[in-house]
Protein backbone atom coordinates (compact mmCIF):
# COMPACT_ATOMS: atom_id res chain seq x y z
CA UNK A 1 0.00 0.00 0.00
CA UNK A 2 1.68 3.05 -0.96
CA UNK A 3 1.77 6.74 1.06
CA UNK A 4 1.77 9.88 0.19
CA UNK A 5 4.46 12.24 1.89
CA UNK A 6 2.27 13.88 4.15
CA UNK A 7 1.15 10.63 6.05
CA UNK A 8 4.83 9.31 5.83
CA UNK A 9 6.25 12.27 8.06
CA UNK A 10 3.33 11.29 10.32
CA UNK A 11 4.48 8.00 10.82
CA UNK A 12 7.80 7.49 10.30
CA UNK A 13 9.14 9.49 13.79
CA UNK A 14 7.41 6.09 15.12
CA UNK A 15 10.29 4.20 13.66
CA UNK A 16 13.02 6.58 13.80
CA UNK A 17 12.24 6.97 17.89
CA UNK A 18 13.25 2.98 18.04
CA UNK A 19 16.00 3.13 15.58
CA UNK A 20 14.93 1.39 12.95
CA UNK A 21 15.95 1.59 9.57
CA UNK A 22 13.65 3.21 6.68
CA UNK A 23 13.61 2.34 3.32
CA UNK A 24 11.32 4.71 1.15
CA UNK A 25 10.57 3.52 -2.12
CA UNK A 26 8.80 5.53 -5.80
CA UNK A 27 9.75 6.99 -8.87
CA UNK A 28 12.91 9.22 -9.28
CA UNK A 29 12.18 12.96 -8.90
CA UNK A 30 9.36 12.92 -6.73
CA UNK A 31 11.27 13.93 -3.46
CA UNK A 32 12.38 11.18 -1.36
CA UNK A 33 16.00 13.04 -1.02
CA UNK A 34 14.26 15.85 0.24
CA UNK A 35 12.13 15.12 2.85
CA UNK A 36 14.91 13.15 4.13
CA UNK A 37 16.93 16.25 4.44
CA UNK A 38 13.53 17.38 5.98
CA UNK A 39 13.66 14.73 8.49
CA UNK A 40 16.79 15.59 9.59
CA UNK A 41 16.18 19.57 9.65
CA UNK A 42 13.59 18.79 12.36
CA UNK A 43 15.46 16.02 14.16
CA UNK A 44 18.73 19.11 14.01
CA UNK A 45 20.96 16.29 12.96
CA UNK A 46 23.09 16.62 9.90
CA UNK A 47 23.08 14.31 7.06
CA UNK A 48 25.82 11.87 6.11
CA UNK A 49 24.61 10.70 2.38
CA UNK A 50 25.90 8.23 0.63
CA UNK A 51 25.46 7.20 -3.35
CA UNK A 52 25.07 2.93 -2.57
CA UNK A 53 25.29 2.83 -6.43
CA UNK A 54 29.15 4.10 -6.03
CA UNK A 55 30.07 2.71 -3.66
CA UNK A 56 32.59 -0.50 -3.27
CA UNK A 57 32.76 -3.33 -0.67
CA UNK A 58 35.53 -1.31 0.34
CA UNK A 59 34.22 2.09 0.58
CA UNK A 60 31.85 0.34 3.10
CA UNK A 61 33.95 -1.65 5.43
CA UNK A 62 36.73 0.65 4.89
CA UNK A 63 40.75 -0.42 4.74
CA UNK A 64 42.74 -3.40 6.61
CA UNK A 65 45.22 -2.52 9.20
CA UNK A 66 47.59 -4.77 11.47
CA UNK A 67 48.55 -4.81 15.18
CA UNK A 68 51.01 -7.69 15.55
CA UNK A 69 49.39 -10.36 14.17
CA UNK A 70 45.85 -8.60 13.96
CA UNK A 71 43.97 -7.77 11.07
CA UNK A 72 41.18 -5.24 11.45
CA UNK A 73 39.36 -2.78 9.41
CA UNK A 74 39.89 1.43 9.67
CA UNK A 75 36.16 2.87 8.93
CA UNK A 76 36.01 4.98 5.88
CA UNK A 77 35.02 8.57 7.49
CA UNK A 78 31.49 9.24 6.78
CA UNK A 79 31.04 5.75 9.09
CA UNK A 80 33.29 7.06 11.57
CA UNK A 81 31.42 10.63 11.68
CA UNK A 82 28.20 7.99 12.26
CA UNK A 83 29.28 6.22 14.76
CA UNK A 84 30.91 9.17 16.89
CA UNK A 85 28.21 11.61 16.56
CA UNK A 86 24.29 11.58 15.74
CA UNK A 87 23.24 11.80 12.10
CA UNK A 88 21.23 10.74 9.60
CA UNK A 89 22.62 7.89 7.74
CA UNK A 90 21.57 8.16 3.95
CA UNK A 91 22.10 5.50 1.84
CA UNK A 92 20.73 6.61 -2.04
CA UNK A 93 19.96 4.18 -4.41
CA UNK A 94 20.29 0.85 -2.67
CA UNK A 95 18.73 -1.28 -5.63
CA UNK A 96 21.33 0.03 -7.82
CA UNK A 97 24.39 -0.77 -5.43
CA UNK A 98 26.74 -4.06 -6.02
CA UNK A 99 25.77 -7.16 -4.03
CA UNK A 100 28.66 -6.82 -1.88
CA UNK A 101 27.58 -3.23 -0.96
CA UNK A 102 23.94 -4.40 -0.21
CA UNK A 103 25.47 -7.57 1.85
CA UNK A 104 27.30 -5.41 3.67
CA UNK A 105 24.01 -3.64 4.73
CA UNK A 106 22.84 -6.67 6.44
CA UNK A 107 24.67 -5.77 9.68
CA UNK A 108 24.21 -2.15 9.75
CA UNK A 109 20.36 -2.38 9.25
CA UNK A 110 20.47 -5.64 11.69
CA UNK A 111 22.80 -4.78 14.09
CA UNK A 112 23.71 -1.50 13.79
CA UNK A 113 27.55 -2.28 13.20
CA UNK A 114 29.82 -3.29 10.49
CA UNK A 115 32.84 -4.97 11.57
CA UNK A 116 33.26 -3.87 15.38
CA UNK A 117 32.57 -0.42 15.02
CA UNK A 118 29.46 0.57 16.17
CA UNK A 119 26.73 3.22 15.23
CA UNK A 120 26.14 6.32 17.69
CA UNK A 121 22.90 5.33 19.67
CA UNK A 122 21.21 8.30 18.17
CA UNK A 123 22.35 7.90 14.45
CA UNK A 124 19.36 6.96 12.26
CA UNK A 125 19.55 5.05 8.86
CA UNK A 126 17.17 6.11 5.93
CA UNK A 127 17.74 4.72 2.28
CA UNK A 128 15.98 5.17 -0.96
CA UNK A 129 15.46 2.95 -4.30
CA UNK A 130 13.44 3.33 -7.21
CA UNK A 131 12.48 -0.25 -6.88
CA UNK A 132 8.72 -1.66 -5.77
CA UNK A 133 5.90 -1.43 -7.97
CA UNK A 134 7.82 1.00 -10.45
CA UNK A 135 10.87 -1.15 -10.38
CA UNK A 136 10.11 -2.79 -14.11
CA UNK A 137 10.90 1.05 -15.47
CA UNK A 138 14.33 1.03 -13.82
CA UNK A 139 17.75 -0.41 -13.70
CA UNK A 140 17.75 -1.72 -10.71
CA UNK A 141 18.52 -5.00 -8.59
CA UNK A 142 15.38 -6.87 -6.85
CA UNK A 143 15.36 -7.25 -3.46
CA UNK A 144 14.80 -10.40 -1.66
CA UNK A 145 12.45 -10.68 0.56
CA UNK A 146 15.40 -11.44 3.83
CA UNK A 147 17.29 -8.04 2.56
CA UNK A 148 13.63 -6.07 3.07
CA UNK A 149 13.26 -7.58 6.66
CA UNK A 150 15.69 -5.56 7.59
CA UNK A 151 13.84 -2.37 6.54
CA UNK A 152 11.11 -0.61 7.39
CA UNK A 153 9.61 -0.13 3.98
CA UNK A 154 7.41 2.63 2.77
CA UNK A 155 6.06 3.33 -0.99
CA UNK A 156 5.78 6.70 -1.42
CA UNK A 157 2.98 7.70 -4.34
CA UNK A 158 3.26 11.53 -3.50
CA UNK A 159 -0.28 13.90 -4.18
CA UNK A 160 -0.42 17.25 -5.76
CA UNK A 161 -1.16 18.70 -2.73
CA UNK A 162 2.71 17.18 -1.22
CA UNK A 163 4.09 18.99 -3.78
CA UNK A 164 2.11 22.01 -3.55
CA UNK A 165 2.80 22.69 0.42
CA UNK A 166 6.36 22.34 0.00
CA UNK A 167 6.55 24.57 -3.11
CA UNK A 168 4.54 27.33 -1.39
CA UNK A 169 8.05 28.28 0.13
CA UNK A 170 10.58 26.94 -2.26
CA UNK A 171 9.19 28.06 -5.96
CA UNK A 172 8.22 31.09 -7.84
CA UNK A 173 4.72 31.66 -7.37
CA UNK A 174 4.01 31.35 -11.35
CA UNK A 175 5.60 28.12 -11.05
CA UNK A 176 3.51 27.52 -8.23
CA UNK A 177 0.17 28.60 -9.76
CA UNK A 178 0.96 26.71 -13.27
CA UNK A 179 1.23 23.43 -11.63
CA UNK A 180 -1.56 24.24 -9.14
CA UNK A 181 -3.54 24.84 -12.11
CA UNK A 182 -2.35 22.29 -14.56
CA UNK A 183 -1.35 19.44 -12.57
CA UNK A 184 -1.06 16.62 -14.82
CA UNK A 185 1.77 18.84 -15.84
CA UNK A 186 3.79 18.03 -12.72
CA UNK A 187 4.92 14.76 -13.36
CA UNK A 188 4.42 11.61 -16.29
CA UNK A 189 2.32 8.94 -15.16
CA UNK A 190 2.53 5.60 -17.31
CA UNK A 191 5.32 4.06 -19.05
CA UNK A 192 8.22 6.32 -20.42
CA UNK A 193 9.71 6.29 -23.98
CA UNK A 194 13.26 6.15 -24.25
CA UNK A 195 15.20 9.13 -24.55
CA UNK A 196 12.52 11.52 -24.00
CA UNK A 197 11.97 14.00 -22.04
CA UNK A 198 9.46 13.90 -19.26
CA UNK A 199 8.53 16.46 -16.52
CA UNK A 200 9.09 15.61 -12.88
CA UNK A 201 8.81 17.70 -9.23
CA UNK A 202 12.48 17.08 -9.27
CA UNK A 203 12.62 18.98 -13.02
CA UNK A 204 10.46 21.70 -12.15
CA UNK A 205 12.59 22.88 -8.96
CA UNK A 206 15.62 23.05 -11.40
CA UNK A 207 13.27 24.56 -13.84
CA UNK A 208 12.72 27.49 -10.63
CA UNK A 209 15.93 27.36 -9.74
CA UNK A 210 17.03 28.23 -13.35
CA UNK A 211 14.16 30.89 -14.53
CA UNK A 212 14.83 32.56 -10.94
CA UNK A 213 18.18 33.42 -11.23
CA UNK A 214 18.22 34.64 -15.01
CA UNK A 215 14.98 36.77 -13.40
CA UNK A 216 13.12 35.34 -16.40
CA UNK A 217 9.99 35.28 -13.93
CA UNK A 218 9.95 39.01 -12.49
CA UNK A 219 8.02 40.34 -15.64
CA UNK A 220 6.19 37.56 -17.41
CA UNK A 221 4.70 38.39 -21.03
CA UNK A 222 5.77 38.05 -24.24
CA UNK A 223 8.94 39.66 -24.11
CA UNK A 224 10.66 36.32 -22.36
CA UNK A 225 8.61 33.94 -24.13
CA UNK A 226 11.29 32.06 -26.31
CA UNK A 227 13.86 31.99 -23.69
CA UNK A 228 11.31 30.37 -21.27
CA UNK A 229 10.12 28.28 -24.17
CA UNK A 230 13.79 26.42 -24.40
CA UNK A 231 14.42 26.44 -21.13
CA UNK A 232 11.26 24.66 -19.96
CA UNK A 233 11.35 22.32 -23.00
CA UNK A 234 14.91 20.77 -21.69
CA UNK A 235 14.10 20.53 -18.02
CA UNK A 236 10.42 19.71 -18.42
CA UNK A 237 9.89 18.27 -21.58
CA UNK A 238 7.91 19.65 -24.81
CA UNK A 239 4.18 19.10 -23.87
CA UNK A 240 4.66 20.78 -20.49
CA UNK A 241 6.99 23.29 -22.39
CA UNK A 242 4.34 24.65 -24.66
CA UNK A 243 1.14 24.31 -21.65
CA UNK A 244 3.54 26.59 -19.56
CA UNK A 245 4.85 29.23 -21.82
CA UNK A 246 0.87 29.70 -22.88
CA UNK A 247 0.69 30.31 -19.27
CA UNK A 248 3.48 32.54 -18.58
CA UNK A 249 2.41 34.67 -21.77
CA UNK A 250 -1.05 35.09 -20.42
CA UNK A 251 -0.16 35.75 -16.46
CA UNK A 252 -0.57 39.07 -16.03
CA UNK A 253 -4.18 38.25 -16.52
CA UNK A 254 -3.98 35.65 -14.01
CA UNK A 255 -6.65 36.79 -11.19
CA UNK A 256 -4.80 37.36 -7.38
CA UNK A 257 -5.37 36.86 -3.88
CA UNK A 258 -5.64 40.57 -3.61
CA UNK A 259 -7.54 41.45 -6.32
CA UNK A 260 -10.63 39.37 -4.24
CA UNK A 261 -9.74 40.14 -1.18
CA UNK A 262 -7.62 43.46 -0.67
CA UNK A 263 -9.69 45.62 -3.87
CA UNK A 264 -13.02 43.12 -4.26
CA UNK A 265 -12.49 42.84 -8.28
CA UNK A 266 -15.54 40.12 -8.55
CA UNK A 267 -15.83 40.84 -11.57
CA UNK A 268 -12.45 39.35 -12.39
CA UNK A 269 -13.95 35.81 -11.44
CA UNK A 270 -17.33 36.01 -13.55
CA UNK A 271 -16.30 33.89 -16.12
CA UNK A 272 -14.95 31.64 -13.44
CA UNK A 273 -15.64 27.63 -13.54
CA UNK A 274 -15.80 25.32 -10.15
CA UNK A 275 -11.87 24.22 -11.33
CA UNK A 276 -10.78 28.32 -11.75
CA UNK A 277 -12.42 28.61 -8.09
CA UNK A 278 -11.10 25.94 -6.41
CA UNK A 279 -7.50 26.93 -7.97
CA UNK A 280 -7.71 30.32 -6.83
CA UNK A 281 -9.07 28.98 -3.18
CA UNK A 282 -5.84 26.79 -3.23
CA UNK A 283 -4.12 30.44 -3.81
CA UNK A 284 -5.33 32.10 -1.09
CA UNK A 285 -4.70 28.78 1.33
CA UNK A 286 -0.85 28.97 0.20
CA UNK A 287 -0.37 32.88 0.43
CA UNK A 288 -1.33 32.13 4.54
CA UNK A 289 -3.69 35.24 4.53
CA UNK A 290 -6.11 33.73 6.83
CA UNK A 291 -3.24 33.16 9.13
CA UNK A 292 -4.14 36.52 10.16
CA UNK A 293 -7.56 38.38 11.13
CA UNK A 294 -8.70 40.09 8.25
CA UNK A 295 -9.51 43.96 8.06
CA UNK A 296 -13.40 44.77 8.09
CA UNK A 297 -12.90 45.78 4.20
CA UNK A 298 -11.14 42.37 3.57
CA UNK A 299 -14.17 40.46 5.34
CA UNK A 300 -16.86 42.00 3.19
CA UNK A 301 -14.54 41.48 0.18
CA UNK A 302 -14.06 37.60 1.28
CA UNK A 303 -18.04 37.53 2.02
CA UNK A 304 -19.21 39.53 -1.74
CA UNK A 305 -16.89 36.51 -3.21
CA UNK A 306 -18.04 33.80 -1.09
CA UNK A 307 -21.30 34.06 -1.70
CA UNK A 308 -20.92 33.95 -6.25
CA UNK A 309 -19.07 30.50 -5.52
CA UNK A 310 -20.94 27.25 -6.06
CA UNK A 311 -21.87 24.84 -3.17
CA UNK A 312 -18.85 22.84 -3.79
CA UNK A 313 -16.33 25.79 -3.85
CA UNK A 314 -17.93 27.97 -1.21
CA UNK A 315 -17.43 24.78 1.44
CA UNK A 316 -13.59 24.39 0.33
CA UNK A 317 -13.25 27.85 1.01
CA UNK A 318 -14.79 27.76 4.59
CA UNK A 319 -13.25 24.52 5.52
CA UNK A 320 -9.80 26.44 4.09
CA UNK A 321 -10.55 29.56 6.55
CA UNK A 322 -11.73 27.12 9.38
CA UNK A 323 -8.45 24.86 9.40
CA UNK A 324 -6.44 28.08 10.21
CA UNK A 325 -4.76 27.47 13.44
CA UNK A 326 -5.06 29.71 16.50
CA UNK A 327 -7.36 32.26 14.03
CA UNK A 328 -11.34 32.20 14.61
CA UNK A 329 -11.72 35.59 14.05
CA UNK A 330 -11.86 35.10 10.45
CA UNK A 331 -14.39 32.22 10.79
CA UNK A 332 -16.53 34.24 12.96
CA UNK A 333 -16.16 37.29 10.99
CA UNK A 334 -17.06 35.50 7.76
CA UNK A 335 -19.98 33.73 9.31
CA UNK A 336 -21.69 36.80 10.87
CA UNK A 337 -21.01 39.11 7.40
CA UNK A 338 -23.17 40.03 4.33
CA UNK A 339 -23.72 41.30 0.86
CA UNK A 340 -26.47 42.95 -1.06
CA UNK A 341 -28.53 42.04 2.16
CA UNK A 342 -27.89 38.43 1.71
CA UNK A 343 -26.16 37.03 4.71
CA UNK A 344 -23.42 33.75 4.58
CA UNK A 345 -24.80 32.37 7.71
CA UNK A 346 -28.40 31.82 5.77
CA UNK A 347 -26.59 30.39 2.66
CA UNK A 348 -24.37 28.07 4.68
CA UNK A 349 -27.60 26.51 6.36
CA UNK A 350 -29.25 26.64 2.70
CA UNK A 351 -26.27 24.72 1.29
CA UNK A 352 -25.97 22.50 4.36
CA UNK A 353 -29.31 21.34 4.60
CA UNK A 354 -31.02 22.71 1.63
CA UNK A 355 -33.67 24.88 3.40
CA UNK A 356 -33.31 28.13 4.18
CA UNK A 357 -32.95 29.69 7.79
CA UNK A 358 -35.97 30.07 9.39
Amino acid sequence: MSVDFKTFTSVAPYVLAIRKPVLLRGRHGIGKSEVVYQIASSLELPVVERRASQMTEGDLVGLPKTDGDITSFCPPDWFSAACENAVVLFFDEVDRAVNEVRQGLFELTDSRKLFGNVLHPDTIIIAAVNGGEHGSQYQVGEMDPAELDRWTVFDIEPTVEDWLAWANDNVNQVIWDFVNQNRGHLEHHGEYEPNKVYPSRRSWHRLNDCLVHACLLDEVGESTSSNIYHLATAFVGFEAAIAFNDFVGKYEKQVTVEMIIDDGKLDSVERFGINDHCALIEKMEASNIFQEKLADKQVQNLAAYFLTLPSEAMMKLWSVIGNVDNCNDNVIALHQAEHNGEKVATRMVKVLTGKQQE
